[in-house]
Order: structure tokens, then C-alpha cells, then sequence
């Protein structure tokens, strides 16, 4: 939804969908940078959108994440990528039902992984059945083994871009 409304002129008449992009494009710029590395771990990426503060719409908002995921530099990839594998989680699938095959499977799935390309296995999940989880991370990380290096560093940033604009829509959502 497309709104002419100026951030300054909010107030309970608005639109709720466009309060939670209100609080962004009016927070401290040290705290949407925060917030924003926690939606992708690249510094430039969270710089870019920081300064480009007001969006008038969430799908501005979005429009400029996207395209500043498309633009991330090899570097940039790099350290999103980092921020990834030290975040406080069990391995991608973990958490899904399933057999002790399947995450003994699982794994090893992701350990072959880091092996072969030096970083953690991203893949966006969203919309993703609970219960078909575990075989669409397993599916994806044994067909994403065959890749070559160039090939998986493209897959793996368009996951982050994917995984990225999925954040960013719950961080800007309206909170009650």
C-alpha cells in the first residue's frame, strides 16, 4: 500500500501498517543501523538503508534492501555470511520434526558444507511447513553441494536477500 501521508503528520488515523515504518524512519540512526545488521550482517547494507531514511512505504522500504543486497560486494557477502554462522542457533533444521537418521543426515549435510565453501548453509525458509522442513533444508543443502564456488556464492546471496527483506517485514511490522 502506496501512502502520500509525511512521517511528521502520523497519528491514530494512520494507516497501522505504516506505524511500524513510522518508528523506523524516525529512530536514532545508531539504532535502525543496529537493528538493520540484524536483519542482514552486512555493515554496508544496513549503512545504505540508514541513510536513505524516510521511506514512505514499506515496499520502498523493501525495494531498497533488495537492491542493496543485489550490490553487496564479494567482501560485503562475506561478513553477512560470518554474522550468520555466529548467530546463537542450532543448525538450519535442527529444530524441525524428524528422525534421528534425518538430523544425523542433516548434520553432516551442513558440516560437508562449510567444508566446501567456508561459510554457513543459508537458505530462506519462509513459508515452509514445519513438518517439511527438515527435508527442504536437506534437499537444498545436498542439491547445493553440486555447485561450484561462483555459482553457491550467488545462491548463497540471494538466500541472504531473501532471508533479509523476510526480517526486515517483521522489524518494520506493527507491534500492539
Amino acid at each position: 500500500m502506496t501512502s502520500d501521508i509525511p512521517p511528521q503528520r502520523l497519528d491514530a488515523r494512520t494507516e497501522p501498517s505504516l506505524l511500524g515504518l513510522h518508528r523506523f524512519n524516525e529512530a536514532d540512526s545508531g539504532a535502525v543501523e543496529e537493528a538493520l545488521l540484524a536483519c542482514c550482517g552486512s555493515h554496508r547494507w544496513a549503512l545504505r538503508l540508514t541513510a536513505h531514511r524516510p521511506y514512505p512505504d514499506i515496499e520502498s522500504l523493501l525495494a531498497a534492501a533488495s537492491e542493496a543486497s543485489y550490490d553487496l560486494r564479494p567482501a560485503d557477502l562475506a561478513e553477512a555470511l560470518a554474522d550468520e554462522s555466529w548467530m546463537p542457533q542450532p543448525l538450519l533444521g535442527m529444530r524441525a520434526p524428524g528422525s534421528q537418521a534425518a538430523h544425523t543426515a542433516l548434520r553432516a549435510a551442513h558440516a560437508a558444507y562449510e567444508a566446501r565453501f567456508g561459510h554457513v548453509f543459508v537458505v530462506c525458509l519462509e513459508g515452509v511447513d514445519p513438518e517439511e522442513m527438515l527435508d527442504a533444508v536437506l534437499t537444498s543443502i545436498r542439491t547445493r553441494l553440486a555447485n561450484d564456488p561462483d555459482e553457491e556464492r550467488l545462491t548463497s546471496a540471494e538466500e541472504l536477500r531473501r532471508i533479509a527483506l523476510s526480517r526486515l517485514e517483521h522489524l518494520v511490522a506493527v507491534k500492539n
